[in-house]
């Protein structure tokens, strides 16, 4: 049985209805921006946490709207699988990559197909907006 990695992650807009991608340093595959629930910590916290420290936005967690629980292969821990904590989250400010964060995309339907992506974002996250 796999190890599980409990993550919050958002499903990030802006106005124009993009979503927002981040690719972790020393990989390949982009995913949602987010990261791990610590002990005692609710998901919206941790997700507003994560935001903030990865990507240097500030979020109210009231303003965060539950999607639900995914579970996928994890991409980048061989051997575990990430149970997602999911929210969608629509912004007006920039972007500016942190902490573990090489490189953050603006994607489109389009744009999106030429990325490597992580298997969660790839079969359950963006077909949730883009279907």
């Amino acid at each position: 049985m796999a190890a599980t990695i409990h993550i919050a992650a958002a499903l990030l807009l802006n106005e124009q209805g993009q979503t927002l991608l981040v690719r972790k340093r020393n990989t390949r595959a982009f995913m949602q921006p987010g990261g791990k629930i610590e002990s005692g910590e609710q998901p919206a916290q941790a997700l507003v946490r994560e935001l903030e420290e990865e990507l240097g936005i500030a979020v109210d967690p009231a303003e965060a709207r539950f999607l639900g629980t995914y579970t996928a292969v994890a991409a980048n821990e061989p051997g575990h699988e990430v149970h997602c904590e999911l929210f969608q989250v629509r912004i007006k400010a920039q972007v500016s990559p942190a902490a573990e964060i090489e490189e953050a995309l603006w994607v489109d339907a389009t744009t999106v197909a030429k990325l490597e992506l992580a298997p969660l974002t790839r079969d359950q996250i963006l077909p949730l907006h883009y279907l």
